[in-house]
């Protein structure tokens, strides 16, 4: 259990620990949030944060969590932001589970594309419904939609948002999803695959990038949000924990190059049994609902959270 002084508070296991500031990224009531769901880095090292506050969807942040940019008032269910640099120049993707979009924008807001509603049919000719809840863009320029609130089917389109095929479905097959959440492109083993969170099942789904399924691994426990990768780890925001969803009851997840569980900031030391990992949960409140991880240059992490009291994230510098 670490110490809860929180100005020297140090967090996580093994090479992966952390000294907590947990007011890093604070500003005045100009510029509120509401939930604060996800966080990138752009290629100038600014930090961007999605909140689906209407007065400023998007904040942009130096390092030290001073104030650089604002923008934004049109995505009243923002969630999913990825970014993505297209012959040199950076792009957002937002999702919008209100509007039931994905919108591509420059990092100054302008809109470059938008993919609504597949307006596709079920077996009982009913329109699925469509949230999408995150994104994740090939190097050929495939958008790969992760419909996390809605058919839980990937949707996968073209640079011009022409929709090609789709994989995935609600369903217990092992190459469905029960809360497609979030969606990442693994090029750690040298060719790219698909990581696709199964959230109300605690796993994370690998698949080829023409959707053929590949494996599933088991996170008892960690509920987590999209996979996040860095260098040779996975990051994940684990936004419940425990047997039973606590409520705040969130920590992060680590895995190493093998997959393998090796710190959990916030939550109980990571313990293997005859190669199955313990059931995770939080160890201590510190994190209440964290919604994203993101790991800059230096690999501190940055946590926004969702449903924690219009809090701002709180930053993780690596010890």
């Amino acid at each position: 259990m670490p110490s809860l002084g929180r100005e020297d508070l140090v967090i996580g296991h093994g090479d992966f620990r952390y000294k907590v500031e947990q007011y890093w990224g604070q500003l005045s009531p100009k510029h509120p949030v509401n939930d604060c769901h996800e966080m990138v880095q752009d290629s100038q090292g600014r930090i961007i944060l999605l909140t689906n506050h209407i007065k400023n969807n998007v904040l942009i942040y130096n390092k030290d969590g001073k104030l650089l940019d604002s923008w934004g008032d049109a995505y009243p269910g923002a969630h999913g932001l990825t970014l993505k640099n297209e012959g040199g120049t950076d792009y957002l993707y937002i999702t919008d589970t209100e509007l039931h979009q994905v919108v591509k924008t420059t990092l100054d807001g302008k809109v470059v594309l938008r993919i609504n509603n597949p307006r596709i049919q079920d077996a009982q000719e009913k329109e699925r419904p469509f949230l999408p809840t995150e994104t994740a863009v090939a190097e050929n320029g495939d958008i790969y939609v992760a419909d996390g609130y809605g058919s839980q089917y990937i949707y996968v389109y073209d640079q011009q948002g022409k929709l090609k095929f789709e994989f995935g479905g609600r369903g217990d097959g092992t190459a469905q999803f029960y809360n497609a959440h979030g969606i990442a492109i693994d090029n750690r083993k040298g060719s790219p695959q698909l990581l696709v969170t199964a959230r109300e099942k605690n796993q994370l789904k690998s698949f080829s990038m023409d959707g053929t399924y590949l494996s599933s691994l088991e996170l008892p426990g960690a509920y987590v949000c999209r996979p996040v990768i860095h260098g040779e780890q996975v990051y994940l925001a684990t936004i419940w924990s425990g047997t039973e969803k606590a409520n705040q009851s969130g920590f992060i997840s680590i895995l190493d190059a093998d997959n393998k569980m090796v710190s959990a900031p916030g939550g109980i030391e990571p313990i293997y049994q005859g190669g199955r990992l313990n059931p995770m949960q939080q160890s201590f409140t510190l994190f209440k609902h964290p919604h994203d991880v993101c790991v800059d240059r230096d690999e501190n992490l940055y946590i926004p959270q969702w449903n924690a009291g219009q809090v701002y994230p709180m930053k993780l510098h690596r010890v």
